[in-house]
């Protein structure tokens, strides 16, 4: 096996706004390996794999393939040296099937039509080449995403890559899914191919893959063999200091309700429920965590809960007074003591032009004490502003810099900051810690449960096994807009029952429910 069939050298990438994303960073891959690239958001992870696959191009460095130095202008070169990359965010079209979004740009003819047949034909070989269990007729938006996943691999690996770069492949999967892309990949380990594996999730880093390579604040920090190192050790040259992964929570005795959601559905098709009469209940002092497949209606039950979304079917109740949020405003849902953590934090939780000063007075500079006559009181923004940005450890230049300049996770630490010190009652926080690294999920999950026990009601809903299991209290599982599965110890179920429960292996009957939920639901 040939050593380093790929080293990046020296890799300095300078944003046009100043911003240095990679200062002299060094990568080298062996052949037939699986090498993780970790580190926190904002370490540079992905402006070095964007260099690599010719989106962006660096102001210095150089890149060896086989010892041979090349030059990637853009993805087509990246291809044509057979790299791949399969990105976070699926890049597929739901209307068409797998072979017809297997062969886009190359297209099979026959007498100058697109030929199907041939299309489904080269998915089929292709599939089987590589172990792959996908049927080629499928339409994408039918498919688990679970599937949707490999028909992103096999798409990379139908241009002939034979190095493939994953960023975040398991994010939204089950641990059985999980399992299954994880026995693909060893597979093609055995073949012969090269994967760069980037992911938050050190247990599946320790698991997977041979070396790993950690990158802090732009830089590379160390390459180490997977055999001759830890967990926490990963995660303390990621961060620069230790990180304890589990949560010690204390014992609490929940209270009164503060969000009862009674026989919610919703349509998402003539013939299709989203949600399917949905009834839960939150309390004082509790963490209700919602488990299940993305897509299967958490989304939706979020944007009901929070205003976002007017047209369903049910009765949704708020805070102590436990008002119906249907027909009230978004600002009279917030009044009400509901505080709000969006999936889509880009569309939902900041204004990316805005300071971040603004962002976090977004949601109370219209109050009294917010304001100095007819202006804003300037004194009060800055000096709450900046306490925030030290509380929650926001690194940025100051309190003017706009939010979209910051990392993902300094973002969500916006963020958190302004909806964690609402005084709220109740917090729905869907997906809080996606997609930003370890440090900053462990330090908004050990909020979310300080904010538990001083008597706040929390909704997490997340796609992150461990994060539901370790952070909730209790914890309810939905399958098909129906919640499958209602534990009261959410230390009660394992993640392998928890898989089944999400994939509809298996599932509670509506009395099992009701016996375990009591005066719950």
């Amino acid at each position: 096996m040939e050593k380093n069939i790929l080293v990046m050298e020296n890799i300095t990438k300078v944003y046009s706004n100043g911003f240095v994303a990679n200062k002299e960073v060094n990568l080298a891959v062996d052949e037939g390996e699986i090498h993780a690239l970790v580190g926190e958001n904002g370490a540079g992870k992905s402006t070095l794999m964007k260099v690599l696959f010719g989106v962006e191009k660096p102001e210095e460095g150089r890149i060896l393939l086989r010892g041979q130095e090349i030059h990637i202008d853009n993805p087509n070169v990246a291809i044509q040296h057979k790299i791949g990359m399969v990105y976070q965010h699926f890049m597929l079209v739901p209307s068409l099937t797998v072979a017809e979004n297997l062969t886009i740009g190359m297209e099979p003819k026959k007498r100058g039509l697109y030929d199907f047949k041939r299309a489904v034909q080269l998915t089929e070989e292709t599939a089987k080449k590589y172990n792959f269990n996908i049927d080629a007729r499928a339409r994408i938006q039918d498919l688990s995403v679970g599937r949707k996943q490999k028909v992103e691999i096999l798409k990379v690996l139908i241009r002939g890559a034979k190095i493939i770069i994953l960023d975040e492949p398991t994010a939204v999967l089950t641990p059985q899914e999980t399992r299954e892309l994880f026995t693909e990949l060893r597979g093609l380990k055995q073949q012969g191919y090269t994967i760069i594996f980037i992911s938050h999730k050190l247990n599946e880093v320790t698991e997977l893959c041979d070396r790993v390579t950690v990158m802090r604040a732009g830089r590379t920090i160390g390459v180490r063999d997977i055999k001759d190192v830890t967990e926490q050790d990963i995660s303390r040259m990621m961060v620069g200091r230790d990180v304890v992964l589990k949560i010690d929570k204390e014992a609490t005795s929940p209270t009164q309700p503060v969000l009862k959601v009674s026989h919610v559905s919703k349509q998402l098709t003539a013939e299709k429920k989203i949600l399917n009469d949905v009834s839960l209940c939150v309390r004082r002092g509790e963490i209700l965590g919602v488990a299940g497949v993305e897509g299967n209606g958490q989304k939706e039950l979020s944007e009901i809960i929070t205003g976002l979304d007017g047209d369903y079917e049910g009765v949704v109740k708020i805070g102590e007074a436990q008002k119906d949020v249907r027909g009230l405003s978004i600002r009279e849902i917030r009044e009400n003591g509901v505080a709000h953590i969006s999936e889509d934090r880009m569309t939902y939780g900041i204004v990316g032009e805005g300071s971040i000063a603004n962002n976090i007075i977004s949601d109370r500079y219209y109050k009294r004490e917010w304001q100095n006559g007819p202006l804003l009181n300037q004194k009060k923004i800055n000096d709450t502003a900046d306490a925030l940005i030290q509380e929650f450890d926001i690194k940025c230049d100051n309190r003017e810099q706009p939010v979209r300049m910051l990392s993902g996770g300094n973002m969500q630490k916006v963020v958190a900051a302004r909806e964690f010190t609402t005084d709220a009652n109740l917090i729905i926080a869907n997906q809080p810690t996606r997609g930003i690294d370890i440090g900053a999920s462990d330090f908004i999950r050990r909020r979310l449960v300080k904010l538990r026990t001083e008597g706040c009601g929390v909704l997490l809903i997340s796609a992150d096994l461990n994060e539901v299991m370790e952070v909730s209290d209790s914890l309810i599982i939905m399958c098909d807009g129906h919640i499958v599965a209602y534990f009261k110890d959410a230390q009660q179920v394992t993640e392998d029952e928890l898989g089944e429960y999400m994939l509809g292996l298996k599932r509670m009957t509506p009395a099992q429910i009701k016996e375990v939920a009591g005066d719950d639901e």
